[in-house]
C-alpha cells in the first residue's frame, strides 16, 4: 500500500458489483415495473463472447437492451451472459464487466459510466491503472432532469 489507497480501482469494482447484484436479481425474478438496461460495452475485450456477424457489425462497441425478450440470463463474479433476440434470431452473448461502458436504466433515470484512464493522462497513476467510474445521466431523452455527477472534485 506504498502509494495509498486505490479509491477508483475500489468504486470501479464496487459499481461492477451493483450491476452484478442488478442483473442477478432480473435472472431470479424477471424485470420489474417499467425498468429496462441500456448496457454498452468494448466489443474489442478479451472474454466477449458474440456471434462473428455481430462482431462486424458492431467491431469495437455494442449497446445492447435488455427489456422485452431475453433468455438465460445467467451471473457470475466475472461477467454475465444472456440471449438477445437480433432480428429474430437468438443470439447468445458473454460479457465480462471489465467491458462495460455504460450501463443505464431509463426508467429512474439512473446511469452509470466506466471512463477508461488514457495513457500519460496523469503522471501519478499507473498506465494500467483500473478504468474510474463516473455516474451518468441516461443517453435517452428524459422529462425529468437527470444530474451527471463527476468523480472529478473529489480527487487530488
Amino acid at each position: 500500500m506504498a502509494r495509498g489507497i486505490d479509491y477508483g480501482g475500489m468504486m470501479h469494482r464496487a459499481m461492477q458489483g451493483l450491476i452484478a447484484d442488478v442483473l442477478q436479481a432480473v435472472a431470479e425474478d424477471g424485470l420489474p415495473g417499467e425498468h429496462h438496461f441500456f448496457i454498452t460495452f468494448d466489443t474489442r475485450d478479451e472474454g466477449v463472447e458474440m456471434a462473428d456477424w455481430l462482431r462486424e457489425r458492431y467491431p469495437e462497441e455494442m449497446t445492447i437492451v435488455i427489456q422485452h425478450w431475453f433468455e438465460n440470463l445467467s451471473v457470475t463474479h466475472e461477467g454475465f451472459a444472456i440471449t438477445l433476440n437480433f432480428g429474430n434470431s437468438p443470439e447468445p452473448l458473454y460479457i465480462p464487466f471489465d467491458s462495460l461502458r455504460t450501463f443505464v436504466d431509463p426508467s429512474v433515470e439512473f446511469g452509470l459510466r466506466f471512463e477508461t484512464q488514457e495513457d500519460g493522462e496523469d503522471d501519478e497513476e499507473p498506465a494500467e491503472a483500473p478504468a474510474e467510474p463516473e455516474a451518468a445521466a441516461p443517453s435517452t431523452p428524459a422529462t425529468g432532469g437527470a444530474e451527471v455527477v463527476s468523480l472529478d472534485k473529489w480527487r487530488k
